[in-house]
């Protein structure tokens, strides 16, 4: 792994599980940093992302995410979530992303790539056979990305 450029940034994590609750992930979340966590099911198997999309998912109505615009809703915020404060308590497996974007630790910088650009995920998870035990961030592959760029440019004015 000498040659990846994003071993540095590579965040070890405690994958949320499907049957946690959906204010309980958002906390960790929330806690964590980064805009999403993977979630395994009760046997450790990969079962997706949870982040700040999905919570918005679990607090608004389903009906919102259709809208081409939510200005004829009058409601407040408060009268949303007090609607939908039940979700809180909801299993977050129902909530997640599935895109299969998990990659195992053998992985290549242009998986990598390839992965955040098809996917459009902004959380990579890595995986030692099929168990995730860290991630890597849209964000700090960028900037890692760019450094290394920027650090072969200046090699070749030289």
């Amino acid at each position: 792994m000498a040659d990846h450029i994003v071993r540095a940034i590579i965040r070890e994590v405690k994958p949320l599980v499907t049957s946690d609750p959906v204010g309980y992930a958002a906390r960790r979340v929330i806690q964590s940093g980064l805009p999403a966590l993977p979630v395994v099911d009760e046997d450790g198997s990969y079962a997706g992302l949870f982040g700040e999309r999905e919570f918005m998912t679990a607090v608004f109505p389903g009906y919102v995410g259709t809208l081409m615009s939510a200005r004829m809703i009058p409601r407040s915020i408060d009268e949303t979530i007090e609607r939908r404060i039940d979700s809180q308590e909801e299993p977050v497996g129902g909530y997640l992303t599935t895109d299969p974007v998990l990659v195992e630790d053998d992985y290549a910088d242009t998986l990598l790539a390839e992965t955040f650009l098809h996917h459009r995920v902004m959380v990579v998870p890595i995986a030692t056979e099929g168990r995730v035990h860290a991630v890597v961030t849209r964000s700090e592959f960028f900037h890692a990305l760019y450094e290394r760029i920027a650090d072969i440019a200046e090699d070749f004015g030289d």
